[in-house]
């Protein structure tokens, strides 16, 4: 197989790149004062603006022809199909099937995945009922009052994403807390306050064993029987996600309340499995159903459209032009929406644990990036903060800005201050303000380096019209279907975690040594002197 440098598509790209290496966006727009009426898709009621991209259609073209001989549309139709395209790990990668309607037939190895996912959610569905109606009681025959979400990594950040966006369709009569950091002051203070007898603990560990969040979940449960409970008790205030009946009965959960996923879902890709439990617990099996309809639109617009008109693989083609031409190396995700505040810590994840790989699908060392830093704060909270890196540092970095038409709090004037701050941004970014401006602005001369923006910053935009469970759907898909495009274009696993595994590994045999006061020494001489230290008893 060539090298994707060595392809012609890519040496087309690198071409073009030195061609349009010195143009700004100033004079692109200049060029073209229709722009931002071109370089835009309207699909699945999302307004997607990338004229701001420093890209021009040529640009597209070569990225989509780049696609094609990547395998892009083929790799798609493979992924909704069921082929094992993880193939390092030897599995389908399905978190599409989670959103499949029901009564549409997907075989996996001789079994109909989708009848097995509506089973789940048929599940939880009535557990959901039960607990929001009051029906469930726990052992002082209290109904339950408080939902305290045991997990890590997807099985946490998911949850916690979903909740904060979606807790305006929240009743508020429920308590939801988040647990993941191994740290006990998050348990500790996740628990503060809370009655046990009014209580329920979803543990989420597709195995069972997660050190983290088993070390949780034995802590909570000792919690639990300390303040009243009883070891036949834990089964009315504990139920699992989970894979694993032996580990799940051996904690004490009765199986019949143990909600189960697949290998096919990858734990990044699972908040719209039964890991979304608790999301299902705040907002009701409704609003879930039609979150996974937000998903399943994106899904069929990604599948189905061309890739000219098409936001998931146009927004993957430009991260690649973005981080393999312009050579930047990091993306900004900016909501400007509050309730979103914790969805750049969820693309961390989705991005960064998928495309975070140095070698291809062939086990080949690649002589390209992969894999940006993506991160971000809601607007406008992160004007204050980290916006003049961005404006007039020495690092570009591309930003990606989501706002809503409508809020869900009417509170005037906010919402237009807080979309004018929006679109004010990413005009500041493409456009900055010259010497020139600067002195006609009345800028004293001292001042003028210190006032002028070099602009040409690329940015995109997406305009949704209210923040819904519907549209929190779309939005995620959105984003892993493009983490995909990224990957398939690298030509890389966006499916494995290996990485995340050596540093499990040592951990366990750290622990040991800990526990022994740091009397098993086998590391370099850094790591055992810290071992010393850390274990070494405390004076009184």
């Amino acid at each position: 197989m060539h090298k994707l440098t060595d392809k012609a598509s890519w040496k087309s790209l690198v071409n073009h790149y030195r061609s349009l290496e010195n143009i700004s966006l100033r004079e692109l727009f200049s060029e073209d004062p229709d722009r931002g009426k071109k370089l835009i898709i309207r699909a699945t009621d999302i307004y997607f603006d990338y004229s701001k991209q420093r890209v021009t259609d040529e640009t597209i073209k070569l990225l989509i022809n780049l696609a094609r001989e990547q395998g892009l549309k083929e790799r798609m139709e493979a992924m909704f199909a069921g082929d094992r395209i993880n193939t390092t790990e030897n599995r389908s990668v399905l978190h599409t099937a989670l959103r499949m309607p029901e009564g549409k037939e997907l075989l996996v190895d001789g079994i109909n995945v989708t009848e097995e996912v509506h089973r789940v959610l048929a599940s939880m569905t009535t557990f959901c009922d039960r607990i929001r109606t009051g029906e469930w009681k726990g052992f002082s025959g209290k109904p339950v009052r408080n939902i305290v979400n045991i997990g890590i990594g997807g099985s946490d950040l998911g949850p916690v994403m979903a909740y904060e966006a979606l807790k305006y369709y929240t009743s508020g009569d429920m308590t939801f807390r988040f647990v993941s950091n191994i740290d006990g002051s998050d348990l500790v203070e996740a628990l503060r306050g809370l009655n046990p007898d009014e209580t329920l603990f979803i543990i989420s560990s597709k195995t069972f064993t997660t050190l983290e969040t088993l070390t949780n979940a034995k802590s909570a449960r000792r919690w639990f029987l300390k303040n009243g409970g009883s070891k036949a008790d834990v089964a009315k205030h504990f139920v699992a996600v989970s894979t694993n009946r032996e580990k799940v009965i051996e904690f004490g959960i009765d199986p019949e309340n143990m909600f189960g996923f697949w290998d096919w879902v990858g734990g990044r890709y699972s908040m719209d499995s039964a890991i979304g439990l608790s999301t299902m617990l705040a907002v009701g099996p409704e609003a879930f159903r039609e979150m996974l309809r937000g998903f399943r639109e994106m899904d069929e617009h990604f599948l189905n459209t061309p890739f000219e008109q098409n936001i998931p693989v146009i927004m993957g083609l430009l991260a690649v032009w973005n981080t393999n031409f312009l050579n930047l190396r990091t993306q900004a995700i900016l909501p400007y929406d509050n309730y979103l505040k914790r969805f750049p810590a969820y693309l961390q994840q989705l991005t960064m644990e998928s495309n975070g790989k140095s070698v291809t699908l062939e086990g080949h060392r690649v002589d390209y990036h992969t894999g940006p830093v993506y991160w971000g704060e809601p607007g406008t909270n992160g004007q204050h903060s980290f916006y003049q890196l961005i404006h007039q540092g020495t690092m570009i970095i591309p930003c990606d800005f989501i706002g809503f038409i409508s809020p869900l709090n009417d509170l005037e004037p906010h919402h237009d201050y807080l979309m004018a701050n929006m679109i004010a941004q990413g005009e500041a970014l493409a456009f900055g303000k010259t010497r020139k401006e600067a002195e006609e602005a009345g800028i004293e001369s001292r001042l003028l380096p210190h006032k002028v923006f070099e602009g040409n910053r690329p940015s995109s935009t997406f305009l949704l019209e209210k923040l819904t469970p519907h549209t929190l759907g779309k939005l995620v898909a959105m984003y892993e279907h493009t983490v995909f495009t990224q990957g398939v274009l690298w030509g890389i696993n966006s499916f494995d975690q290996m990485g995340v595994e050596l540093g499990k590994v040592l951990a366990e045999k750290i622990i040991s040594e800990l526990e022994d006061q740091g009397n098993v020494m086998g590391h370099d001489s850094s790591t055992n002197e810290l071992i010393k230290i850390i274990s070494r008893p405390v004076t009184p």
